[in-house]
This record gives structure tokens, C-alpha cells and sequence, in this order.
């Protein structure tokens, strides 16, 4: 049986779906062309309909 997919997971998938076919938009209304981008935009999006994606970590900075 198959197991069911996290809120999370489905929102990264539809929208790393639409940078796949090219109709995926910023907030600016231009068109997303760097999957960094895209990866920023559908992370935040599943945030957002409340799946708990941690933040990326910060690299601690070397003290001299």
C-alpha cells in the first residue's frame, strides 16, 4: 500500500511542477527561471499551508 504524502511534500511537488513546465511565477509576476528559485518559493509555499519544514541553518562564523 502506498503511503500517504506529507502536505508538505504534495505543495514542493506542485509547484516544482509548474518551474518544470515553465508557468511558474514570482511574486513580481516574472517568470521563475533558477531552480534555486523555485526550490525558495515552494519550500516557503508549503510553510506556509502549515507543513513543518525547518529553516535552513546558519553557519556559525569563526571568532579569531
Amino acid at each position: 500500500m502506498a503511503k500517504k504524502q506529507s502536505r508538505g511534500r504534495r505543495k514542493v511537488k506542485k509547484v516544482m511542477g509548474e518551474y518544470k513546465r515553465g508557468s511558474l511565477r514570482s511574486s513580481s509576476g516574472r517568470k521563475v527561471r533558477k531552480r534555486k528559485q523555485a526550490v525558495a518559493i515552494a519550500l516557503s509555499e508549503a510553510r506556509k499551508s502549515g507543513a513543518r519544514i525547518p529553516r535552513k541553518g546558519r553557519r556559525k562564523t569563526r571568532s579569531r
